[in-house]
């Protein structure tokens, strides 16, 4: 008999609502067995909420059946926190504080498993790792899963007759773990944050020295990520002090968000574990760190012959027609953009003129001053356009949705992207959002993203940035403190 099955003779919430195919139910029989002949013990089901956070509930081995065929309930309210995870809609009025019926007084959403995503976590004995989908209670998907808005993206960008390739380059800073901070006083929405040294000095790109001053720690992290099965590609210091950075190999764009939304919790468990403390934060607020950048490398593939679409046969161009409309797509939703790839006040410290960051709307060919830097050969099946204007702190399935949706719109569009500059931080042409409130001006008038992630999305998701402004805005900073109170 399948394990799916209930012996009771009452139909699962995953049958019930035909959520899985065949292959996935056969999926799931499989790693059912799978896990009993590896004899582990608990099982993390996981959803990646709006900031890409990981959140879910440890359940028995034993219990996992169970969960494969009615998945497993949390509440809705999850849905409703911004980054200091306090509730910013009113979640015990009707509907939620969504609108949403089924969401009314904090009611649950069913995490179901992807059965696809399993992994087991070698820093934890015993214990494997599923990633889900949520859904409302009445089987419909949940309207603010970003996992979802990735996947109409790829889904729109498959009907125009391509697929989405990606690879990642994320920058994070690593330091020893001095003081925790969990004392009860250190408490609060958010808690004091950690005292911490740093690993090594900075100031020395790419040395094997500063490499070996922090091997220890980056060999555990290395090693844990290829037991986990990512594309691990290599380990490099970075410019800063106790700055690094992860590069993996390409992968189809799905699969990329949900190895980055593994990567970073990976990295922050392991470190901990061993000591440290690893963060994906653009810019810490310690003396004399540099600012941490999410590179993200794309291209497009026919899907009718499985050749690379920005691939260009002409000796002067940089690029194919549908890579320049495709550049085209990103420059001129750019500003809207922001609020997905840098969705955080900190990541805006980041623009910086001269500082391998971009400042302004620009494209370049191998320029990394630029936002777009354009990687091609003649007839280069490895051609890929990098976006740098990223932060790591980036919920990775709205990152990759926002590139595919403006890129698309380019396409569509025919928008002409101008000519590459050689000259990112000195040409007169429209700068990138200096701050947040910025962005999120520019998301709210954008029609693009409206039509392509709907007005419900777009709304909720401005909610929640601006609740964060709001309390930003209202609290007193050290800039403050410092500029005002002695001279007045």
């Amino acid at each position: 008999m399948s394990q799916l099955s209930d012996n009771g003779g009452r139909t699962g919430f995953i049958e019930q609502h035909g959520l899985w195919s065949d292959v996935e139910r056969a999926s799931a029989e499989r790693l059912i067995h799978q896990i009993e002949q590896q004899g582990l013990d608990t099982i993390r089901l996981s959803f990646a909420d709006q900031h890409g956070l990981l959140r879910g509930k440890s359940i028995e081995a034993s219990d996992l059946a169970l969960a494969m065929r009615n998945g497993c309930t949390m509440t809705s309210s999850l849905l409703a926190k911004d980054t200091s995870h306090r509730s910013v809609f009113p979640v015990f009025s009707a509907g939620g504080g969504f609108g949403i019926d089924a969401l009314s007084g904090a009611g649950d959403i069913i995490m179901v498993p992807d059965p696809r995503s399993f992994r087991r976590l070698p820093w934890s004995p015993g214990t494997g790792w599923l990633l889900c989908d949520i859904y409302l209670s009445n089987g419909m998907p949940a309207p603010f899963s970003t996992r979802a808005i990735l996947r109409k993206a790829l889904a729109d960008l498959s009907d125009e007759g391509y697929d989405y390739l990606a690879g990642l380059e994320i920058e994070f800073s690593l330091f020893t773990l001095d003081d925790a901070k969990t004392a009860a006083e250190d408490a609060g929405q958010p808690g004091t944050p950690p005292d911490v040294s740093f690993v090594n000095h900075g100031f020395q790109y790419l040395t094997e020295q500063r490499f070996d001053e922090a091997e220890g720690i980056l060999s555990t992290i290395r090693r844990n990520q290829v037991d986990l099965g990512l594309p691990f590609r290599s380990m490099e210091v970075e410019f800063g002090p106790s700055q690094f950075e992860i590069t993996l190999h390409p992968m189809e764009g799905f699969e990329a968000a949900d190895t980055m939304v593994l990567l970073r919790s990976a990295v922050k468990q392991v470190c901990r574990r061993q000591g440290y403390h690893a963060t994906f934060m653009c810019r810490p607020g310690l003396p004399n760190v540099f600012s941490n950048g999410w590179h993200l490398h794309q291209s497009l593939w026919n899907r009718s012959d499985k050749t690379n679409a920005l691939m260009t046969g002409e000796q002067e161009a940089v690029l194919s027609e549908t890579g320049r409309w495709f550049i085209g797509g990103l420059l001129e939703n750019a500003a809207a953009a922001s609020v997905f790839t840098t969705p955080t006040i900190n990541g805006y410290k980041r623009f910086q003129p001269y500082a391998l960051a971009p400042d302004r709307l620009t494209w370049g060919r191998d320029n990394k001053g630029a936002m777009i830097r354009v990687v091609s050969e003649l007839n280069d099946p490895a051609t890929r356009i990098e976006n740098r204007v990223g932060e790591p702190a980036a919920n990775p399935y709205l990152y990759l949705a926002s590139q595919i949706f403006a890129g698309l719109d380019g396409i569509c569009q025919r928008r002409n992207p101008g000519k590459p500059t050689d000259t990112p931080y000195e040409d007169d042409v429209t700068r990138l959002p200096q701050s947040l409130i910025q962005a999120t001006s520019a998301l709210r008038k954008s029609e693009m993203f409206r039509a392509a992630m709907g007005d419900q999305f777009i709304d909720y998701i401005l909610t929640i940035k601006e609740a964060e402004i709001s309390r930003f805005l209202s609290s007193v900073t050290d800039w403050e403190h410092r500029e005002y109170f002695s001279l007045f």
